[in-house]
């Protein structure tokens, strides 16, 4: 029906992109987005590092692959109506030992089968020609990997929806969704709102928010805190776009990397450190209930078996300025310890499944009338629009 009321829970830009791509497809709709904060995209939107992902690193076939490819296209034509910053500075993957040549191979192939635009492998003296300050015996060059202001995109979005008769309340944390008969009414203390169907968006807490819908439990939402440093004014220029590692298949995870914002800054980062609360962006802030949900599941010891090793090395990483630089200067050299200084972090909701698997691409579940993302981390900011597309879809059969 086009008259229909569609609540969603979290105005990131997963959620706002979606209230957006409905307001367009189904005129007469009334969207309500409604979300915990004081502001939008407050969480994982406007705690990344700002890249427009190409599809270099996602399994072909996957949603990872399907939504990035087209969701770059769309935001990049999206960043030009609206007049946000959008620069495709190109990034390198780079292998600086003997042993990541063969991963490289892999994640070559991997790319040209996402149609990766323009990707091409250069040597040694291939890469100092495109970041002079750079080391490596081997290099991806992705020359359409872009930068932009994520926290701008969303609150485009959240404009456009408002522009078009839909209404975004923050301040608004979600502590009941209850079905009833033709309707769900998304409750926030003594306030409501009564909806005919509801999308759940909610980042680092969809778990909680999905369980309120009558979701089930699995994957868990495991926080992991990526902390940045900041390279000092002198430097920066030392970096023209982007430099990153070949990363470890086993995980999710990037690896740490330079990036150039938007800004002109240029930041290294982010690690990857079990935080001690879903919104914990500073070592200092603990939860105790995160924290009994992160031990109480049983994922989590089976991850930590596995992976404990890495977690030690990333965690000594955290603690120590020097042992964090020591893996980024393989790739840079000049720029050392004492050129960058901390600056902030995020806080990357990973899903992980009740074996202890990290869950690798989005997961989106649907239960009748409630949709629930349940696991979309990076590259979703890059994919929102497809993402958008990909849920309404579904939501309304086409």
């Amino acid at each position: 029906m086009a008259d229909e009321t569609i609540g969603i829970i979290g105005a990131g830009i997963v959620g706002l992109a979606i209230g957006r791509e409905i307001m367009l497809r189904r005129p007469g709709t009334r969207v309500v987005v409604v979300e915990k904060e004081p502001d939008v995209a407050l969480h994982q939107t406007g705690h990344n590092s700002g890249v427009v992902h190409a599809g270099i690193y996602y399994t072909p076939g996957s949603l990872k692959a399907e939504l990035c490819t087209r969701g770059r296209l769309l935001l990049r034509e999206y960043c030009a109506e609206r007049g946000i910053a959008y620069d495709e500075c190109g990034k390198l993957v780079v292998a600086v030992r003997e042993d990541e040549l063969g991963r490289l191979d892999d994640l070559e192939k991997r790319a040209r089968e996402n149609g990766v635009p323009g990707l091409r492998r250069v040597d040694p003296s291939g890469i100092r020609d495109i970041e002079p300050h750079a080391a490596g015996l081997a290099a991806l060059h992705s020359p359409e990997t872009a930068i932009t202001d994520f926290p701008g995109v969303a609150k485009a979005f959240a404009e456009d929806i408002r522009a078009a008769g839909g209404e975004v309340h923050v301040n608004f944390p979600v502590t009941g969704i209850k079905k009833n008969v033709g309707s769900i009414r998304i409750e926030s203390g003594e306030r409501s709102v009564t909806v005919d169907q509801v999308i759940v968006c909610a980042g680092i807490q969809s778990d909680k928010v999905a369980k309120l819908a009558g979701d089930a439990a699995e994957p868990r939402i495991i926080p992991f805190r990526g902390e940045y440093m900041r390279v000092r004014e002198e430097k920066a220029d030392l970096v023209r776009g982007m430099i990153y590692p070949v990363p470890d298949p086993r995980y999710p995870f990037l690896g740490v990397h330079f990036t150039r914002r938007v800004t002109g800054v240029v930041e290294v980062g982010p690690n990857a450190v079990l935080a001690t609360a879903r919104e914990g962006y500073r070592r200092t802030t603990f939860s105790v209930p995160d924290l009994v949900g992160i031990a109480t599941w049983p994922g989590t010891w089976q991850m930590a078996r596995r992976h404990w090793r890495t977690g030690v090395k990333e965690v000594r990483g955290s603690l120590s300025k020097t042992r964090y630089m020591a893996e980024a200067m393989r790739y840079v050299p000049e720029i050392g310890a004492a050129d960058v200084y901390r600056a902030g972090a995020g806080v990357r909701a990973q899903a992980l499944d009740r074996d202890g698997s990290l869950v690798d691409d989005f997961r989106i579940h649907r239960m009748g009338p409630v949709t629930a993302v349940r696991n979309a981390p990076s590259p979703a900011a890059t994919s929102s629009l497809a993402i958008a597309e990909h849920v309404v879809a579904d939501v309304f059969g086409g």
